[in-house]
């Protein structure tokens, strides 16, 4: 999927970059742009668009990424503080080793991409939206996902202790590293298959 009606423009590459308080609002981003070891403190980034852009080791501060668009762009190594992600939207990106810090996640949603070794602790992502995202070994640990969807996901590996899966749609993900003792399931969505899994982790046989 792309973003829909962007027109990419100019091209920038930017290493050790401070940015501070800009206005990005709406701004297009594309493959040519690509930011490395930069930190963005306050930008305002509502409504932007990105497709195939990179940003490498940056660290995000307090940043709005209000209802904007992403696709097949790569966040990898980042950190993000404080930022909000209210009605954003992820498609085929890449979040590899970054690590969110409270961030606001309403309304987001995630299709596709591979988001392993994601930092997401504790994380409220209540209501939020994940189909077929690679998370493996993600952190998940205490991480509020009451009403989420998490749909077709490669969750093997993550960290999922203490994690809160009230009315949670996890069907069809990969479940093989939930311990069903270590998270409170209230009544979350599973499918038969990962119930033989879950059941086989608390030490039954199927038969």
């Amino acid at each position: 999927m792309s973003v829909a009606g962007a027109s990419i423009g100019h091209m920038t590459s930017t290493h050790d970059q401070v940015f501070r308080g800009e206005d990005w609002y709406a701004r297009e981003l594309g493959s040519g742009d690509s930011h490395t070891g930069c930190t963005f403190y306050d930008v305002d980034w509502t409504e932007g668009l990105s497709e195939g852009a990179s940003f490498d080791g940056c660290t995000f501060a307090g940043v709005r990424f209000n209802a904007s668009r992403h696709a097949a762009t790569a966040f990898t190594n980042c950190v993000f503080r404080g930022c909000v992600f209210f009605d954003s939207r992820f498609t085929g990106c890449k979040t590899v080793g970054s690590r969110f810090q409270d961030c606001t996640f309403q309304l987001l949603a995630v299709d596709g991409g591979d988001g392993s070794f994601t930092g997401l602790a504790g994380a409220d992502l209540s209501k939020a939206g994940f189909e077929g995202v690679r998370l493996r070994e993600a952190d998940l640990s205490r991480a509020v996902l009451e009403g989420a969807v998490l749909t077709g996901c490669d969750l093997s590996g993550a960290l999922l202790r203490g994690a809160r899966l009230h009315r949670a749609d996890l069907r069809g993900s990969d479940l093989s590293s939930l311990d069903p003792r270590e998270v409170e399931p209230g009544g979350a969505r599973i499918d038969l298959s990962q119930a033989a899994t879950l059941v086989t982790a608390l030490g039954f046989q199927v038969t």
